[in-house]
């Protein structure tokens, strides 16, 4: 993995975690609904390797909670939405989020990347 590579999956890993808490703000979803809606996003594209533990860790520090549901083709789905302290921290990463980028986006303009 080159150096432009492993600077992506940095960015990728705390992009990723907002990115799912923001899905779970909608409503409920299973964890192939995450890994696909991810799959349609430039950059956010994950594998369920990446995704599972991820629910599993957010589950664990109670940001997220879930649920099985029957499912109408194959075996029960676990569900998962925001627990109320993942709403809080939605709130407070997206803010962060938010302003990370605004500075970044102000540093780079008119930053020449041709080389």
């Amino acid at each position: 993995m080159g150096d432009a590579d492993a600077r992506t999956s940095q960015f990728r890993k705390g992009a990723v975690e907002l990115a799912i808490l923001a899905l779970l703000a909608d409503g409920e979803l299973y964890g192939a609904e995450i890994v696909d809606r991810l799959a349609v996003l430039p950059g956010l594209a994950v594998t369920s390797g990446t995704v599972y533990p991820l629910l599993s860790r957010l589950k664990k520090t109670g940001l997220v909670d879930s649920v099985w549901r029957e499912s109408p083709v194959g075996p029960p789905r676990k569900y998962y939405q925001l627990a109320p302290a993942g709403r809080r921290d939605l709130a407070e990463m997206s803010a962060s989020w938010r302003g990370l980028s605004s500075a970044i986006d102000s540093l780079l303009q008119g930053v020449d990347t041709r080389g």
